[in-house]
């Protein structure tokens, strides 16, 4: 019989093992993000939601086989319209946190330096580092109570 301590520490494990999983996958994001913008010239919206997709893929299959591996026992593709859905949330809420973050900074940027040159550079990818923290949260609760259900 598992105690509440048990499953507690065992709820830890699996988020350190989320956040290993998500750190690997903002590797994924950021190496992504920065080459659509710094060599294709991609938009911030559309290479922040490339390298985000790329790193959702990663994500979900890495926790699959690693932080929750008894879920290989169900639909792989229920889990990944599960999995997707809760990240098109995340998504949205990184888009919104990572442009108003960077429009912040990359004013301030301007304002102190008088040139956008190394503040551009500065500000998304802060933007994006804060964005992703606060979205960990969200991905991992929200798969947590409904992907990974009963884990």
């Amino acid at each position: 019989m598992r105690t509440m301590a048990h499953e507690n520490r065992r709820e830890i494990k699996r988020f350190f093992k989320f956040a290993i999983v998500g750190a690997l996958g903002s590797i994924t994001d950021f190496t992504i993000l920065n080459i659509l913008i710094q060599y294709f010239g991609t938009s911030l919206v559309g290479a922040n939601a490339c390298s985000f997709t790329a790193a959702v893929i990663q994500n979900f299959t890495l926790n699959r086989l690693w932080t929750f591996p008894e879920s290989q026992e169900r639909s792989g593709r229920t889990q990944l319209i599960q999995f997707s859905a809760v990240s098109l949330i995340g998504l949205a809420i990184n888009q919104v946190v990572f442009l108003s973050i960077h429009h912040l900074l990359d004013d301030w940027w301007i304002n102190l330096l008088g040139s956008q040159d190394l503040g551009f550079t500065v500000s998304y990818n802060f933007a994006k580092l804060v964005a992703i923290g606060l979205v960990l949260f969200w991905n991992f609760f929200a798969n947590r109570l409904w992907t990974y259900r009963g884990l």
